[in-house]
């Protein structure tokens, strides 16, 4: 059966026979305008999911709205305030509406605290900045917003490290936005902005869509196994070896590895690549992809000191487009995939999505204001 007729059956089973179990298996579609009726079958409101990981499930058929608001309108004017009400061991969906404007803050979701969710507003996007390095408190523990927690969901959010941008001098200048240590973690329309090391895709399950990363070195780095739809991945000019990717995958028994499906390479300057071999099994696909001429011909660098020699590395492209999309001159070791090769990675099956991943929650109905606020 054609991909697109599988999409088309997974649809009429979403509204002729709602509780269905998702099916894992169906790829997303070459087309880029099925894309979201692919998404909207497959990733059911909890309502409708029979196969749901048994916590999650039980956490979505209450959730708690908490608000926050820098004008005091809310339940807290600070996030933290807001992180700091949610009990250790929570079990319940906790949804973080947050008001608009910048929240200078650093925020740590430990593990003890899953299913929280942060929601912006997308006309009037709250950002929360800080401006940590590496310098300061190792890479990973730099950034801006980390998750360790599990089932975490941020919607509508910017995430910004407002670190100066590294010069090759300052040691340890490199600044991360988000790390994300937790399990089963989805992403709409995040914007995650920094330079080197913007992105800590650190481990765990992890779904992206419709979101904005940008940076210039390694800006996405880490051994998360993680699903990318429709992500613009921004190379900021002016390093001369401005690097997307660097997945550390470390052995071949360990499944990570990073798909970009439908996504777009955006930037100018013709100097960096898609990803480069940080471990020995570093694993990453883009498929579907509009590359734009910001990525060298070569597109890709192998293992440490071999740049031409990939190793055990896989990297992997399919039907991608654009400038930066010609194989003609990418190493050897690079492969050009065929449909039946990149089927495993282009479906939600990849993160086992049918288990968690759920659609972005709704914010909770403006809170009425009693005659002394107005």
């Amino acid at each position: 059966m054609r991909i697109n007729q599988l999409v088309m059956v997974s649809v009429l089973l979403h509204y002729l026979c709602p509780g269905v179990v998702s099916d894992d298996s169906i790829p997303i579609p070459a087309s880029k305008d099925e894309v979201n009726s692919w998404f909207t079958a497959n990733v059911q409101p909890p309502s409708e999911r029979k196969n749901l990981d048994p916590a999650l499930a039980k956490a979505e058929t209450n959730p708690k709205h908490i608000r926050v608001s820098k004008d005091g309108k809310g339940d807290f004017k600070t996030i933290n305030e807001a992180l700091d009400s949610v009990p250790n061991g929570n079990t319940q969906r906790v949804i973080i509406s947050l008001g608009p404007g910048n929240y200078t803050e650093r925020l740590k979701i430990v593990r003890e605290k899953p299913f929280i969710t942060l929601h912006g507003d997308d006309k009037d996007r709250p950002s929360i900045i800080y401006g940590s390095t590496a310098a300061q408190d190792g890479t990973v523990y730099s950034a801006t917003v980390i998750v360790e927690a599990d089932y975490f969901m941020a919607i509508s959010v910017n995430i910004i490290n407002s670190a100066p941008r590294p010069d090759g001098v300052r040691k340890g200048a490199q600044a991360v936005a988000l790390t994300q240590s937790g399990d089963k973690a989805a992403f709409y329309s995040v914007r995650l902005h920094g330079f080197q090391d913007t992105f800590c895709d650190d481990k765990g399950r992890h779904f992206f869509k419709d979101s904005y990363i940008e940076g210039t070195v390694d800006f996405i780095f880490g051994n998360g196994k993680t699903l990318y739809v429709d992500t613009e991945l921004h190379v900021i000019e002016g390093d001369n070896m401005a690097v997307i990717t660097a997945q550390a995958r470390h052995t071949k028994a360990e499944e990570t590895g990073y798909s970009f499906v439908h996504c777009k390479v955006t930037g100018v300057g013709e100097g960096a690549l898609l990803g480069r071999g940080w471990m020995a099994f570093s694993r990453v696909i883009f498929a579907y992809t509009v590359i734009s001429d910001a990525i060298k011909p070569e597109g890709w660098h192998g293992v440490p000191g071999k740049t031409h020699y990939g190793g055990n590395t896989y990297f992997g492209e399919y039907m991608n487009s654009g400038p930066g999309a010609k194989m003609e001159g990418r190493p050897n070791f690079v492969k050009k995939m065929t449909q039946e090769e990149v089927n495993p990675y282009v479906s939600l099956g990849f993160i086992e999505g049918s288990k968690w991943l759920l659609p972005p929650v709704k914010a909770a109905p403006a809170r009425k204001l009693s005659r002394v606020e107005l």
